[in-house]
């Protein structure tokens, strides 16, 4: 049962319809609601509230200092109502969906590509999949599995490594200069690509050389892999990158590989599931795929 100082949607929708457009007559439009109703449900969260919400200024509608603290606070519910409703409606009458959190640039180079594959596995579940660089608060959002580094698992959850990460050196063609490798030295006479969610990749990388670590650490920062792989192939500088995230670039042709070196950081991509989701069929279903994915 409604709280009776509880807001409508309708009149929340006229109060902030007002207060962006500074007259009923306007927010009326803007609803295809007719002025009368606009009015209606503004006296009525007024009363509600009792509170004034605007101040009426020359057949204006400028709002009261209550009024600007709530503007914010009904905007969110508002784009949460409707955020909530495009999720159901995401089911597309299918009986599952399934949420998924991924390491942005993994989504994109390898995990996007091969998802048609999924979907022809598993028919009566649509996807939901968001980018995440940070570990998932899985009592706090609503995901049921991420794919992300197995650094990322946290209490209540289950990590299974799937792909070990190995990073390699890539640069554009144009930087390579006809050489089929760069030695330490050129790559050091180049500006090196720093990836500023993980800034001691390049530090790791020349850990065994006595360089000093301002040369080592200047040059353009970018927060994902994605971002370092565009800016060299760009020629903005040498990037080192998971392998499995330059691939396509380096099939393409986009980059070289600028050394022969791999490096493995120790760290593998898991499959991160909390206890809530162990036994659900769709997660399950996405286990299966995802390792016969990865055995091919």
């Amino acid at each position: 049962m409604r709280k009776p100082y509880t807001p409508s949607v309708g009149e929340l929708d006229a109060f902030v319809a007002c207060a962006r457009r500074g007259s009923t007559t306007m927010a009326a439009e803007s609803l295809n609601l007719t002025q009368s109703a606009i009015s209606r449900s503004l006296t009525a969260l007024e009363d509600r509230l009792g509170v004034a919400l605007f101040l009426r200024v020359r057949q204006r509608l400028v709002l009261s200092a209550a009024g600007h603290a709530f503007l914010p606070q009904a905007e969110s519910l508002l784009q949460q109502l409707d955020s909530a409703a495009m999720g159901i409606m995401a089911f597309g009458g299918r009986d599952t969906v399934l949420r998924l959190a991924v390491l942005p640039s993994f989504a994109r180079s390898w995990l996007i590509p091969r998802l048609p594959g999924f979907a022809q596995a598993a028919p009566e579940t649509s996807l939901d999949v968001s980018a995440r660089l940070d570990p998932v608060d899985f009592a706090r959002d609503p995901f049921d599995l991420a794919l992300m580094r197995s650094q990322h698992e946290s209490a209540g959850t289950h990590a299974e490594p799937v792909l070990a990460e190995d990073l390699v050196v890539v640069a554009a063609p144009v930087l390579m200069a006809g050489r089929a490798q760069l030695s330490e030295t050129d790559l050091l006479d180049l500006p090196l690509l720093q990836q500023s969610t993980r800034p001691t990749l390049w530090l790791d990388w020349f850990r065994d050389s006595a360089t000093d670590a301002r040369r080592i650490l200047r040059g353009a920062r970018f927060d994902h892999f994605d971002m370092v792989l565009d800016a060299a192939q760009a020629g903005l500088g040498v990037g080192l990158v998971p392998e499995i995230v330059a691939r396509p670039a380096l099939a393409a042709g986009t980059l070289c590989l600028a050394a022969p070196r791999r490096f493995g950081t120790g760290e593998s991509y898991a499959l991160i599931v909390p206890e809530r989701s162990r036994d659900m069929p769709q997660v399950d279903a996405f286990r299966r795929w995802l390792l016969a994915e990865i055995a091919h």
